[in-house]
């Protein structure tokens, strides 16, 4: 009877245990899905030629038509005033949300963008909008998210990639400057995007 005991909670460790390794699922998107990718700069494809952005190229990759909604230079709290009229504008399936970067390099308050990007993923649950949270590094060697990313995609349930852009970063081939990819590095990012949407059921 114990060891049958001790043998249940071996396997009940298991399970939790892979259900820890797996990412968030979302929703299938039908074939005529509309993803919004929603962000600033590098959302919008800065330091690539046009038809080179990452929206553009996970459109091709996927299918879907991915609406770029990208606004170089803009902080968290405008984006999150922004978000609402996109949301009613394009009525997306999922919602690609990268967004902070601006905040990060001009060191405004963590705080704030925590709280931002939590209002913006609270827009997003309130209409039913799945979305694939992306986190973006900090200028430090090497590049990586701030915590609040991983949290806010913990706290919310949301699938989550936060490699990446550090990724990109740590390689000059990828780069058009300091803090923007090139087209190579667009496309890395798009296809990133597609394995996140595919690990968690979307595609």
């Amino acid at each position: 009877m114990l060891r049958t005991r001790h043998a249940g909670l071996w396997v009940l460790l298991l399970v939790l245990l892979a259900a820890c390794g797996r990412p968030e699922t979302l929703p299938p998107l039908p074939e005529d899905g509309v993803i919004l990718a929603f962000g600033d700069s590098l959302t919008y494809g800065t330091g690539a030629p046009g038809g080179e952005s990452y929206p553009e190229q996970l459109q091709a990759l996927t299918g879907r038509t991915v609406i770029r909604a990208g606004v170089p230079g803009e902080r968290s709290a405008e984006g999150r005033q922004r978000l609402p009229g996109a949301l009613n504008e394009h009525q997306p399936d999922l919602l690609i949300l990268m967004h902070g970067g601006n905040d990060i390099l001009r060191r405004e308050s963590m705080d704030r963008l925590r709280a931002n990007m939590a209002a913006m993923i609270e827009e997003a649950q309130r209409r039913e909008v799945p979305v694939l949270l992306v986190g973006v590094p900090e200028p430090a060697l090497p590049p990586r998210p701030p915590a609040l990313y991983r949290d806010l995609a913990e706290t919310y349930g949301l699938a989550y990639e936060g490699r990446v852009i550090g990724r990109i970063l740590r390689d000059s081939g990828l780069r058009a400057d300091g803090v923007h990819p090139n087209a190579e590095g667009y496309r890395k990012m798009a296809r990133a995007f597609e394995e996140a949407l595919r690990e968690a059921g979307a595609l």
